[in-house]
Order: C-alpha cells, then structure tokens, then sequence
C-alpha cells in the first residue's frame, strides 16, 4: 500500500529496471481465421448504428459467400498464401489506397444492408435502390476518373526449363509464375510473396455516416 503523498513531495527511486521490447505486428491470418475476421469485422467500425446492424448480419458476406470471396483475391492476385498464411499483395495496398474511403470500408456493408432491410418492409423500392446507388457511383466515378494506380511489378525469374522470362499466370491455388512460351513450354515456379515489406500498421479511415 502507497503511504499518504501531497503534492509537492519527493521520492526516492530505490530500483529500476529497464528491458528492451519490441512491438510485433498481428500475426497474418490462417484462411479459416481470415473467414471468422469477416464474420466479426464489426468490432473495427466506430460507428453504433453501423456497428450493431453488422453484428445482426454477421458481417461481411454469408457462409456461402465468403469463401469464394477470399478464393476469388487469391485467383486474382490480391491475396498471396504464403504456408498456412494469407496475406495481401503489393497490388491490394495500391488499390486500397487508390479507390474512394467509402467502398474500402466495411461500414459500407452495413448501409446497405439498412437499404436492404427497408425494401424488405416496404418503405423503398428496389428501382429507387439502384437508381441511389447509380448515381452514386457515378459521382464517385466523376470525383476520381483522373486517379492513377502505380502498382510495381516483382521482377520475373528465368523459367528453370528454357531460360525464357516468366510471366504471373492465376491458378486454382492462387497466382504463380508460368513461362512466357506456355503453352510450348511447361515451366512454372510458386510465386513468392513480398508481402512481408508492408507489414506496417496502416492508419483507418473513417467510417461513412448512415444516411
């Protein structure tokens, strides 16, 4: 227990001890942890109201859906595997930061699932739904058209059997290196991630308001 102190008083400093840590970033997801963190991405939403209609709604995507969300990044290139991990790409970073705050955040889900929900009792049609969301893609596109993607590309290897630069090619396991002279040449090497040069905390943006 701390003795009576008054402002004013000086302690002495009998001990101290000083250890060097180190702050880990989050360890990268596991695909089937990748799918849970969709089910509960509410909790990286600030907004209440956005935040309570994501929990009712379990989230990003459906059990259906989610898997073949993730399956179809993987294919285009926008998440790597790297062991058990998934991680994204250089080219998700850049689109990320390149498209408008609003469709990158998750809060999104949430509005429209409100604009759901309000078809379902009746209080909008779904012709004023779409219309909505036209011209608001519309603006959108308006606001952004002169916006550039710099995406660099990772130097291609020599294909192991002729030499012959590689090229990225998209399989069912993800992307992977494929020689340029496919199909008179069978060559292929896994692609190796660069993921691990991004792996700074990346600042959140801020939440679209519920309309």
């Amino acid at each position: 227990m701390l003795p009576p102190l008054a402002s004013g008083w000086r302690c002495g400093v009998e001990q101290v001890e000083l250890k060097a840590l180190k702050t880990l970033p989050p360890k990268h997801y596991t695909q089937g942890e990748l799918v849970k963190a969709m089910k509960g991405v509410a909790k990286l939403v600030d907004d209440p109201r956005l935040k309570q209609k994501l929990k009712e709604t379990t989230g990003i995507g459906t059990e259906a859906t989610r898997a073949s969300t993730i399956t179809g990044l993987l294919d285009r290139g926008y998440l790597l595997r790297k062991g058990r991990t998934i991680r994204a790409s250089d080219a998700a970073f850049t689109l990320i930061d390149a498209v408008p705050a609003a469709i990158a955040d998750p809060g999104m889900t949430a509005i429209w699932e409100q604009a759901l929900d309000m078809i379902e009792a009746g209080q909008m049609t779904l012709d004023s739904f779409i219309a909505k969301q036209s011209a608001w893609v519309a603006q959108l596109v308006q606001e952004h058209r002169g916006a550039t993607l710099s995406i660099p590309l990772p130097p291609s290897p020599p294909c192991p059997q002729c030499g012959t630069q590689m090229r990225q090619r998209a399989g069912r396991s993800g992307a992977f290196w494929s020689c340029s002279r496919y199909p008179d040449c069978t060559g292929t090497l896994p692609l190796e991630s660069s993921a691990s040069k991004r792996e700074a905390p990346r600042k959140r943006r801020a939440v679209p308001k519920a309309s």
